[in-house]
């Protein structure tokens, strides 16, 4: 064998290069085509899930409520048992002044009122809207409007 021209070897090189080349654009054809297939799955997936969640809700939650009414104890003061959260932080600022999240959280704790944070902050921020508490400074306080009107 004897050695190739230039012109034979470009040739050769550049017939490679559009294989590959050619072998890349089918390849990432291939896995666009894949990625399409999969997010139309996932789309009837979670069609699929809301309906079964919206199948779920409505006689679960019926039963739920029969069994958790039965599992109360006769003990409870009913005063006690229908405080809102709203009610307990409105009696906890009431009590101890402007307090930051955290120690209002332990507060309610400590009143045996347990709520999430997720609760706890999500009712701060209605209240902030009717105008009952307001944030300053990191900490929360009953609005002047509010202490006059319970006043």
């Amino acid at each position: 064998m004897g050695r190739f021209s230039r012109r034979v070897r470009s040739k050769v090189t550049t017939h490679r290069s559009r294989d590959k080349q050619r072998a890349m654009k089918t390849s990432i054809e291939h896995i666009r085509a894949k990625i399409t297939e999969l997010e139309a799955r996932i789309t009837d997936l979670r069609i699929t899930e809301r309906e079964l969640e919206a199948l779920d809700t409505v006689p679960a939650s019926r039963g739920r409520l029969k069994a958790k009414a039965k599992r109360k104890p006769a003990t409870h003061n009913a005063s006690e048992a229908r405080q809102t959260v709203g009610a307990a932080i409105t009696e906890v600022l009431k009590r101890t002044g402007a307090l930051p999240l955290a120690e209002l959280a332990e507060q309610l704790r400590a009143a045996e009122k347990e709520v999430s944070s997720g609760t706890l902050s999500n009712t701060l921020q209605t209240m902030k809207r009717r105008g009952t508490v307001k944030s300053g400074g990191g900490k929360w306080m009953l609005s002047k409007m509010s202490v006059r009107g319970v006043s």
